[in-house]
């Protein structure tokens, strides 16, 4: 599986009763930048730390890099940057010590070019500025910020981010955007995980929905829009008879306001709906057939929702 950057085979974690993972099989293909997408509690975080070696997983195996973990941890987790479950530094250091100080325990990182990657990084996110002033002074966006930059201390070939964004304010997001796709056009494999959907159509190629810790769906993110049913909506002055005809011609999610109905298309065709609008009379004044949104698949896939708004 050498063009494949993260692969897991049945990986599975419970804790006690409580399935928190179940048989997940993940495929993240080198150079892509992965949304790992589901709401808090889908079982995200500990795909993640599974994946890391943080934490041993009940059932399952997977490689890193085409390598197995954890057996070759040594060789693969210097290739990986990583940001899991926020930021932890010390307090009492400056941002710019405290990547002194984890740049030291980094025993493949180079002695001599410390101070100037160090630099590098913290410009990279934008806290060169910032990078004298104690870490306990920090905004939890700069405490964001300071521990990608220590993910980006040295060249990653894999980069796993949990919730990078969280913290941020609207323009510091669009940064951590901005340098995710940066990263991934110098050949960095991002595995981005996050529970807002913005963030995955803007940045993401491929994309992994969670949901009760189940991996429901992982495709190229077009592959994923284009499987999933559009949306037809007819502007009526008649919406519950034209509502009566999608429910007959096989539409779900059927919904009607005072100037419209609305479906969802499966195997009808858009012509024939309307065909068979004209044919019992109702009158059309539009008929418009929308491709869905990355909220739409989501809801198709899990049958809920969650908030996309922070």
């Amino acid at each position: 599986m050498t063009d494949l950057a993260v692969a897991s085979h049945g990986l599975t974690k419970r804790f006690g009763s409580q399935v928190a993972v179940d048989a997940v099989d993940l495929a993240v293909p080198r150079g892509a930048v992965f949304g790992f997408l589901g709401p808090n509690g889908s079982g995200k975080t500990t795909t993640i730390r599974m994946l890391l070696g943080l934490i041993t997983p009940t059932a399952g195996g997977h490689e890193l890099l085409g390598r197995a973990m954890p057996d070759r941890a040594a060789d693969v987790l210097p290739r990986v940057g990583a940001l899991v479950e926020g930021p932890g530094f010390h307090p009492y250091l400056s941002g710019r010590d405290n990547l002194r100080r984890v740049d030291a325990a980094d025993r493949t990182a180079e002695g001599r070019t410390a101070e100037a990657r160090i630099a590098a990084a913290l410009d990279r996110v934008g806290l060169s500025a910032a990078a004298a002033k104690r870490y306990r002074t920090y905004s939890l966006g700069m405490k964001q910020r300071l521990a990608i930059a220590a993910a980006l201390l040295v060249p990653r070939e894999l980069l796993i981010l949990d919730e990078p964004t969280n913290g941020l304010d609207p323009q510091g997001t669009r940064e951590v955007r901005t340098l995710v796709a940066a990263l991934a056009a110098e050949g960095s494999t991002v595995l981005l995980s996050t529970h807002l959907l913005a963030e995955v159509e803007q940045v993401c190629t491929h994309v992994g929905v969670m949901h009760r810790g189940k991996l429901v769906a992982q495709e190229p993110l077009g592959k994923l829009r284009a499987d999933a049913a559009p949306m037809a909506r007819v502007l009526t002055d008649q919406p519950g008879a034209a509502a009566t005809v999608l429910r007959a011609m096989g539409l779900t999610e059927v919904t009607e306001t005072a100037a419209e109905a609305s479906g969802r298309l499966g195997a009808a065709a858009p012509e024939k709906v309307v065909a068979a609008l004209v044919h019992d009379g109702v009158p059309v004044r539009g008929f418009t057939v929308q491709a869905p949104s990355l909220e739409d698949v989501f809801v198709q896939l899990t049958g809920r929702g969650f908030d996309v708004s922070s």
